[in-house]
């Protein structure tokens, strides 16, 4: 990438190049899921699920397989599939993406590259073979992977990179759900559990728009719920934040299965030192075990243990047409926290945005369809499905820690954009009580605990050490002039292992140039330029007299790691040179004079 656009210009580009092969990918994810589920439950099991986005008269067509033990041989080939291809080339591309995409940002900021292509291979393996999981994972892991290749591929820098990271996140959950506004901010939101990361935001914005405009021309752009009015009053309110409650105490359950059920897999594969590659067999044989039975208990049985398959996103449409008994309802949460658990915690590949979803609106519509038998004028049927949204963002927002991100996308997803106050009430709720708990774990609480913000935070240390007392003093600096031929520069990088030198001409400080610069001539060959063609000019500089603290502050905001000393009262002149490790070394330094850790 050019080294002459600004980091405002880098980002813009970041956030096109990211939107439009996050925009590409998900679409040939979707498409791909789809062809896979009608093979899978439609040509070998025979029935076709209940869909999200059919209108009532289509959706009322569905029925229970005609044979469903077929279900059982099916799932556990997807396992053993799924399972293969994950532990025998990428093991990190097991479980819900999300979370390994929250722990790339806060690590190294880096995906491997073959990580996005064979997510979205296991993905579309699990959930068409009938894994409950969800596409969101998937589909984040899968853009924030691109983001990351586009990064490597540029040669950005490493705050660069973790933007592009977190720009695919939104990106592709903005796409795949055609929420893009709640995509976006859910790539700032869903990375801590008490912050934002601020920097996302804009880029996040357009990547969004990129994306969402390409899968739309394709999948059209409705909602991906087929949308039902709903009236509230504020009356009614009271009966939303009881919701929260309630959703708190789902979410909690939730959880604590979740991971409960992760720990239990690997603590029984560990202990009789099982291969890994069958552990999802297992948890999907567990699966289909659960739906069958289900199924062959009663007809009402057999629509919860239905739901237990794939993304259940039908009967979150059955759910919003209030077309399922609160018998129904009531059991739905329970069976699809079970088999989600199952599939993804015994490392299957798959979101848990979709399950939580179908977990919520099925505890909304269970605790107003409960109010509306016991208060029918109070809970008129045609709020149905108003508690039904409301359930999915309180549900899916609080154990996220991404309330306002969630709460948006559900909107977006449903249409209904006049359930906002209600949802806001609920959400808070629900979102205060469930505390610290979440389902992502690889969030951290603050950007201070973030490695992708460190130094950020200890500028306080700083601001009493001068540029002067730190600096490499002038007599020990390696300068350059700009006739000099670039090749000199690689071979002072060699001796010296400096990556940076000042450029001097009558002793006036006139650029600065780094193996950054000469990387372009290095590719070409021609290193007999001189070293004027090459450097960065205008340079750059900071007075000897100044902090530490804002000589850091200067380096974040350029994205620089070298700033040549200039005398306090002659901008031009050269005194000396400034590095970061210079200041990590001032800052170590001052933390063990001062016995601090």
């Amino acid at each position: 990438m050019s080294e002459g656009a600004t980091p405002s210009q880098r980002i813009f580009l970041i956030a096109v190049i990211v939107g439009v092969i996050s925009g590409i990918g998900a679409l040939v994810f979707f498409e791909a899921l789809k062809i896979g589920t009608r093979f899978c439950m439609g040509t070998i099991v025979g029935f076709h699920l209940p869909e999200e986005g059919q209108s009532m008269a289509e959706i009322a067509l569905w029925s229970a397989p005609p044979n469903p033990w077929l279900i059982i041989p099916v799932i556990c080939l997807g396992g053993l599939l799924s399972g293969l291809l994950v532990y025998t080339y990428a093991p990190e591309a097991e479980g819900h993406g999300t979370d390994a995409a929250i722990k790339a940002f806060h690590g190294e900021g880096r995906i491997r590259h073959r990580i996005p292509l064979l997510k979205a291979l296991t993905a579309v393996i699990t959930i068409s073979t009938g894994g409950s999981a969800g596409r969101e994972g998937p589909t984040a892991q899968m853009s924030a992977g691109f983001g990351s290749m586009v990064a490597d591929y540029l040669g950005l820098s490493e705050r660069e990179r973790r933007i592009a990271l977190a720009t695919g996140i939104g990106a592709g959950i903005g796409t795949i759900f055609k929420a893009p506004l709640g995509g976006a901010i859910l790539a700032a939101e869903v990375l801590y559990t008490r912050d934002f990361e601020a920097e996302a935001i804009i880029p996040g914005f357009l990547a969004s728009v990129i994306g969402y405009a390409i899968f739309g021309s394709v999948e059209g752009f409705e909602p991906v719920f087929s949308p039902v009015a709903v009236e509230w009053t504020v009356i009614q309110i009271p009966l939303f934040l009881f919701l929260g409650v309630v959703c708190a105490g789902m979410g909690l359950l939730y959880i604590r299965t979740f991971y409960g059920t992760k720990q239990v897999f690997a603590t029984i594969f560990e202990r009789y030192h099982l291969p890994k590659h069958i552990k999802p067999v297992a948890g999907a044989f567990l699966t289909g075990l659960l739906v069958v039975a289900l199924i062959y208990l009663s007809p009402e049985t057999a629509v919860v243990g239905l739901a237990g398959l794939g993304t259940g996103y039908g009967f979150i449409q059955l759910a919003l047409y209030s077309m399922l008994p609160l018998s129904v309802l009531l059991f739905i949460p329970l069976v699809k926290i079970l088999t989600t658990s199952l599939t993804i915690g015994s490392g299957g590949s798959g979101g848990v945005f979709a399950p939580g979803l179908v977990i919520g609106a099925a505890t909304g519509g269970a605790v107003g369809m409960a109010f509306h038998l016991l208060a029918p004028a109070y809970v008129p049927a045609t709020l149905l499905p108003g508690f039904v949204v409301v359930g999915m963002i309180a549900f899916f927002g609080a154990i996220s820690n991404a309330p306002i991100a969630v709460m948006i996308m559900v909107v977006e997803m449903t249409g209904n954009f006049s359930l906002f106050v209600p949802a806001m009430g609920a959400v808070a709720v629900a979102y205060v009580l469930t505390g610290e708990s979440t389902i992502f774990v690889e969030q951290v609480h603050t950007r201070a605990q973030s490695r992708a913000h460190r130094g950020e935070y200890e500028v306080d240390v700083l601001e009493g050490i001068m540029v002067k007392d730190v600096m490499i003093p002038r007599s020990s600096v390696i300068a350059l002039t700009p006739g000099d031929a670039c090749e000199t520069v690689l071979d002072l990088v060699n001796s010296t292992e400096h990556t940076g030198y000042p450029v001097l001409d009558r002793d006036e400080i006139v650029g600065i140039i780094t193996t950054r610069d000469v990387r372009t001539l290095l590719a070409v060959g021609d290193l007999s330029r001189p070293v004027r063609e090459a450097m960065t000019a205008p340079v750059v500089t900071v007075a000897e007299n100044r902090s530490l603290e804002e000589a850091l502050q200067l380096m974040m905001e350029l994205d620089i790691h070298h700033l040549p000393v200039v005398a306090k009262d002659a901008p031009g002149r050269l005194v000396g040179f400034l590095t970061r490790t210079d200041l990590m070394l001032a800052h170590t330094r001052y933390l063990a004079s001062t016995g601090q850790s």
